[in-house]
């Protein structure tokens, strides 16, 4: 198994991404402003657009409120402009952390996650010094119970995927990310609804935690990262093995 899709399998098991309500639907109203401001508010051209639509939907944020998001980015309607920034670090145990940031200030964002990283034992990584032990990719979970093995891998590679394999319950499709959306486009008429879809950053190997205490503590620190209003998103190479999981859970 590739395991690339760990990560998430231990955010769904602990709820620590996006557990409220209210932050779900500001991030996806950044994404969703972002996404439309750089590829157009027509969905049907905009795939990334499309996709976050469709995961705004899954989240049960109010169509006005997508709306509003898709046209503050088309410059319809005035809205604040947001500035990308990434924070890189190493955690306990050795485990990479990249924090990608949106942000109307950049200033007081580096103020808070400095003080968020100095909170957990953390400075500061040079920029590119963790990030390049992890690749840009496009990362597909599809339920395995959806479609039989061979059935899907026929479709996404005749769409461009890189590999595909079975990974827990799902299959994870990797995808070079100029070939993500023809993949997304390819599951979409074949009736495949994903678990997820998103280019995200994956890491070239994972750092493997089984002692509880450490990876508690990287879990603490992952989750006030991701309770701060403009983080939206955060990578890492941290391997829980189900073990220590289900130590840490009793």
């Amino acid at each position: 198994m590739s395991g690339h899709s760990k990560w998430k399998t231990i955010q769904h098991k602990k709820g620590a991404a996006d557990a409220k309500r209210g932050k779900i639907f500001s991030r996806l109203s950044k994404e969703i402003m972002i996404a439309a401001r750089q590829g157009g508010g027509n969905q049907a051209t905009n795939v990334t657009l499309r996709n976050l639509v469709i995961k705004a939907k899954d989240a049960n944020m109010p169509a006005d409120n997508v709306e509003r998001a898709i046209k503050k980015g088309t410059g319809e309607i005035e809205g604040v402009t947001y500035e990308e920034i990434v924070y890189e670090t190493y955690a306990s145990g050795g485990v990479a952390i990249i924090v990608k940031v949106l942000t109307d200030n950049k200033n007081r964002a580096a103020a808070e996650i400095r003080h968020l990283f100095s909170k957990h034992n953390c400075a500061f990584a040079a920029p590119g010094s963790v990030s390049r032990g992890f690749s840009r990719k496009g990362q597909i979970l599809v339920e395995q119970n959806a479609i039989k093995e061979d059935d899907l891998m026929e479709i996404v590679l005749e769409a461009g995927a890189e590999d595909m394999q079975p990974d827990e319950d799902v299959y994870e499709i990797l995808t070079d990310p100029v070939a993500f959306d023809a993949v997304v486009e390819a599951l979409a008429k074949a009736e495949i609804k994903p678990r997820s879809a998103e280019v995200t950053l994956v890491p070239d190997t994972y750092v493997p935690v089984n002692d509880k205490s450490v990876a508690g503590s990287v879990l603490r620190f992952v989750e006030d990262l991701e309770d701060h209003d403009d983080v939206q998103n955060v990578y890492t190479n941290l391997d829980i093995d189900d073990a220590t999981l289900k130590e840490m859970e009793d």
